[in-house]
Parts: C-alpha cells; structure tokens; sequence
C-alpha cells in the first residue's frame, strides 16, 4: 500500500472490525442473562453493538425490564473470554490490510483493555498496534460521544481532520463524525443484518465496505 496523503491517522474499532468477536459477544451477554432466569428477546443484544457494557445493560433494563444483580458485571469478560478462546478470528482480509498499511494506526474500542489486548493477541495482529490501543474506560464518555476518537488522535499526535475511523456500528460513526473525523462503515463481521450499509451511511459514513481490499483501493484513491 502506497502512502496516504489524505489520512495521517487510521483508526480502528476492534470488536466487528478487526476481530470477529460481536456474535460471540451477544452469546456470551444471552448465557449470563439466562443465568440469572431472563431470556432476552432476540436481537436485542445486537442493537447496543459498538456502546460500553453498562450501557448496553442499562439498554437492555429500559427495553425489557430486566435488571442484573449487583455485582454480575464481573461475569461478562470471563464468558466471553471462554468463547473467544475457542472461536475468535480476525475479520477476513484484515492481516493483508494491516501488513500494507503505511500511515498511523490505533485502535479505539468500547471494550475494556484486557478484553482488546486478549482479541488482539489471539488473532495475530497485536504487533500491527503495538501500545496504540485506546479504551473507552480512559474517558468520561463512550461512543456516540468523540471523546475517544478525540483522545486517541491527541495521544497519536493527529489532527482529528486527518483521520480515518473504520466502524461497524452506528454508535462509532456518530462518535467519529462528531470528532470531526472521516468514517468509513465496515460490514464485513459475521453480526451484519439487512440495512446495515444503510444505517451507517445514514448516521454520517462517508462510504461502507464489506471487504479490507475494497477500503485499500479507496484509501489509495485518496492518495
């Protein structure tokens, strides 16, 4: 991949972008709600995809009126970790991506560091970011909120104009349009349902891809 004169900063979410993850992460929030005797109606995991876990639990209370006990929080990660374990792959096409990218890179996530740190490790692509991984759990507000786009390019020493943000969900194209940052929609993860494209163009994505090659050429494009 050439060099970018468009974007000096290319921004990643990690779960549903780089790594495959957002499926197992709505069957591990299914099983724990399960454990404690409320069957979530489907679905409804998927549309807080791309929100911090408490708020995806306050989402779930204000549509269902299901609460968690105190302190089950705590189990979330562990449950998911299991499945990752067994199951997690990186998106298709995104090592090429990476290995040909020749600007900035990070990675901005609504997960915690552990759980960032755990994806990237067991798909292989951990040392394309190096110390460049940025929580939400570092700022007051998570997405739709810029504060962790805005964060992520001050630490990386970019102008919010000159990044890039690669999202799969509507939540992180808010996020990232509010930055004043350029957002690409990415409906390449195994969680995409019919409208998606049409719902991130719809919230500010400048263009959605479903596949890491399509996104090259257009960043090349730009060049």
């Amino acid at each position: 991949m050439g060099n970018v004169s468009s974007f000096d900063l290319v921004i990643f979410d990690c779960d549903g972008v780089l790594v495959d993850s957002e499926p197992l992460s709505c069957l591990a929030f299914e099983q724990i709600y399960a454990d404690h005797g409320m069957k979530l109606p489907e679905g409804i995991v998927a549309k807080g995809i791309g929100m911090k876990q408490a708020d995806i639990m306050k989402m779930i209370e204000d549509m269902t009126g299901h609460r968690l006990p105190e302190g089950v929080e705590g189990e979330f990660w562990p449950a998911t970790k299991l499945l990752f374990a067994e199951a997690l792959q990186p998106t298709a096409g995104i090592a090429v991506f990476l290995d040909g990218l020749s600007q900035k890179r990070c990675v901005a996530s609504s997960s915690q560091p552990e759980r960032i740190a755990f994806s990237l490790e067991k798909t292989g692509i951990d040392h394309h970011f190096g110390e460049a991984v940025f929580s939400s759990s570092m700022v007051k507000r998570g997405k739709p909120a810029p504060d962790l786009f805005l964060f992520a390019a001050e630490k990386m020493g970019v102008d919010p104009t000159r990044c890039v943000v690669i999202e799969d969900s509507p939540f992180g194209v808010e996020g990232a349009v509010a930055a004043g940052m350029t957002a690409f929609g990415y409906t390449g993860g195994g969680h995409t349902y019919s409208g998606h494209a049409e719902r991130l163009t719809s919230v500010g994505a400048r263009q959605v891809f479903a596949h890491w090659d399509d996104i090259a050429r257009e960043i090349l494009a730009a060049a």
